[in-house]
């Protein structure tokens, strides 16, 4: 007589006589934070094109000595400018029907509110990763075409190392931002980093963040532990206590010229331009801001049959209050080596 397994009494037709032991609990690995989200401003706009006004202090005057009791004729004003960037709506949409909202699904004590909760992380997370993108703004022209926010890097002109030609920035002009030309490929270069920073400087900005995809923040943590890199040599402490040592294998600050000081965030929702093309944002989180003209929000949509579908959305912008305030080291190439 044939012995009892567990191989036999899963064997038996139909789908086995072992009853599942599945753990109560969904393990999603997928919620990330949102660094560029969570460190910029947040505002709201009235319409769908939103516009906000630049201004900057004029050079310091070498020449400025006038003779005591002279007719002052000097005009000092300086005009500001204008500039402005449309909305984008952006949705997901769940439909679930009424039998599984009743049956007794793995970890979830409601498959309706889940998802809801779900494709809610990813609306953000959609709309983090469109920021820090370089597309160009496009106004919706009510039929066919959906309006679009400028990312961060079409806004960029005044602080940028770009590749050789065809390299070019895109930047603000007549309504519209334009996406910049990505330029030859290259390795990420200390130089170039400090080179955006100094300029971010001199033109007012204080930036405090250097945020690009996990490849490349890697390449440059690599590069800053060999002896090309022009900064302090790691040292181990005289006189340690005994308890155990931390193992540092990562840079997470780095610190320029002129006291700027540099946090090193990988964004995991980044996305490279293409294979060969990464940029990394010098950011000003003081001058930067994700604008609503409609917050999140989850709304009934009519029922359709034995299914309740809920639409959520959100009507959002970027605003780059001042993009002088920010900088791009663009067309790094993530598969080479950091270099000086």
């Amino acid at each position: 007589m044939a012995k009892v397994t567990g191989a036999s009494l899963a064997a038996v037709a139909f789908q086995g006589l072992i009853n599942e032991d599945v753990m109560q609990q969904i393990w999603d690995i997928s919620n990330v934070p949102l660094p560029f989200s969570d460190a910029i401003g947040s505002g709201s706009h009235d319409n769908e094109y939103n516009e906000w006004t630049l201004d900057k202090l004029n050079a310091p005057d070498l020449a400025n000595a006038k003779v005591d009791g002279a007719d002052v004729v000097d005009n000092n004003e300086k005009v500001g400018g204008r500039v402005g960037n449309h909305s984008q709506i952006s949705t997901k949409r769940v439909v679930v029907s009424s039998r599984a909202q009743a049956s007794s699904v793995i970890g979830q004590s409601d498959a309706l509110a889940y998802q809801i909760m779900q494709r809610q992380k990813e609306l953000r997370r959609d709309v983090n990763a469109i920021a820090l993108s370089q597309q160009a703004s496009v106004a919706d022209d009510g039929a066919a075409v959906a309006g679009k926010s400028a990312g961060f890097g079409a806004w960029l002109t005044s602080n940028v190392s770009r590749g050789a030609a065809p390299g070019a920035s895109g930047g603000f002009a007549a309504g519209i931002v334009a996406a910049p030309v990505a330029g030859v490929a290259r390795a990420l270069s200390e130089t170039n980093i400090r080179n955006v920073a100094q300029s971010v400087y001199q033109n007012g900005g204080d930036p405090s963040l250097a945020i690009s995809t996990p490849a490349l923040i890697r390449k440059l943590s690599e590069y800053l532990f060999t002896a090309t890199a022009r900064v302090a040599t790691l040292t181990s402490e005289t006189g340690q206590s005994e308890t155990a040592a931390v193992a540092k294998g990562a840079v997470n600050v780095f610190v320029t010229d002129f006291g700027v000081v540099l946090e090193l965030v990988a964004d995991r929702t980044m996305a490279p331009v293409d294979a060969t093309h990464t940029n990394m944002y010098i950011v000003d989180p003081e001058y930067v801001e994700l604008s609503y003209l409609a917050g999140y929000r989850v709304e009934p949509l009519t029922k359709a049959g034995l299914a309740d579908a809920r639409l959520m959305s959100v009507d959002w912008s970027l605003r780059v209050l001042n993009e002088a305030a920010h900088g791009v080291i663009a067309d790094n190439d993530p598969a080479l080596a950091a270099v000086a």
